[in-house]
């Protein structure tokens, strides 16, 4: 069975301290790319393609980061599949989760991170409370996918979906979705939705666009212009309204984790809300 509870930060304001929370976030995170000699020993860039890992961290703590591995079906944008903010996106959420937090994360005994990639068919999976893909907009369940993944739900496994834009985008994606849990609602969040307070108050769904777009279309958020102007945030639902399924549409969420150590302008211009968002969405997920 899946566990879901993880010793976050004991208080979890709401209102003005939830805002001022936020505050602090901003303040502690700008502290850290403004003092290069920490930040750079400890903020990881690509510098080479890094061999998944297989199985889970050997040294396990209360929260591992689980990237799921799935089949591109189609091209979609200039994402690259599964391994789209990999391996930096979790590295970097698992240093600031650490950080931010009083979780003790899982790591390996030869000194990375403790983040793990697993398909849908693994074993694994089912040790996976919280699992995440990126570049959603290429994802294509196979046939032999789906008992595992139902399962997998059924158990109360959380699943985020992040990073991709427009209509056609979404479309696949969704429809990919109603094949996977046919009876499930799929529902669009409002800003007033309690998983935008549960540590920080995020007073609007961010939408975080990747670094090369931002770079490119000098400093535009949105990457396929009208078609992705407005980010959304969506939920798949059980039959008992429990949250299965976490979406963040036209927007890049993972991305604010992983070009932090990019560019300064970008970091503090969006991994604040990047990294308030994934600790509200991990709180979330791990205490229901």
């Amino acid at each position: 069975m899946l566990s879901h509870r993880m010793r976050f930060a004991e208080r979890r304001p709401r209102g003005p301290a939830g805002v001022l929370a936020f505050a602090l976030l901003v303040g502690v995170l700008a502290a850290l790319v403004l003092s290069p000699a920490d930040a750079e020993a400890q903020r990881f860039r690509r510098s080479r393609y890094v061999t998944p890992p297989q199985g889970l961290p050997d040294v396990p703590g209360e929260f591992t980061f689980c990237r799921l591995a799935y089949t591109s079906v189609r091209r979609d944008g200039s994402g690259n599949g599964w391994d789209t903010d990999y391996p930096e996106g979790e590295r970097n959420l698992l240093l600031r989760i650490v950080e931010l937090t009083r979780v003790r994360a899982s790591s390996w005994s030869h000194g990375e991170p403790g983040y793990a990639v697993i398909r849908a068919t693994d074993p694994e999976l089912f040790r996976c409370p919280f699992i995440m893909a990126t570049d959603v907009g290429e994802l294509g369940f196979r046939p032999e996918e789906m008992e595992p993944l139902r399962e997998y739900f059924a158990r109360g496994g959380f699943f985020w979906a992040d990073d991709f834009w427009g209509s056609v985008g979404w479309r696949h994606f969704s429809e990919e979705i109603r094949r996977l849990l046919p009876d499930h609602k799929l529902v669009q969040l409002t800003i007033e939705d309690p998983l935008f307070s549960t540590l920080y108050v995020i007073p609007e769904i961010p939408q975080i666009p990747s670094i090369n777009s931002w770079r490119s279309s000098g400093g535009a958020t949105s990457e396929l212009g009208a078609d992705s102007a407005i980010p959304a945030v969506w939920a798949v639902l059980d039959e008992k309204d429990r949250m299965v399924i976490l979406i963040t549409h036209n927007t890049d969420i993972s991305d604010g984790w992983e070009r932090e150590a990019y560019d300064d302008r970008y970091f503090i211009d969006f991994s604040p809300r990047a990294y308030a968002m994934a600790v509200n969405v991990l709180m979330w997920a791990m205490s229901r």
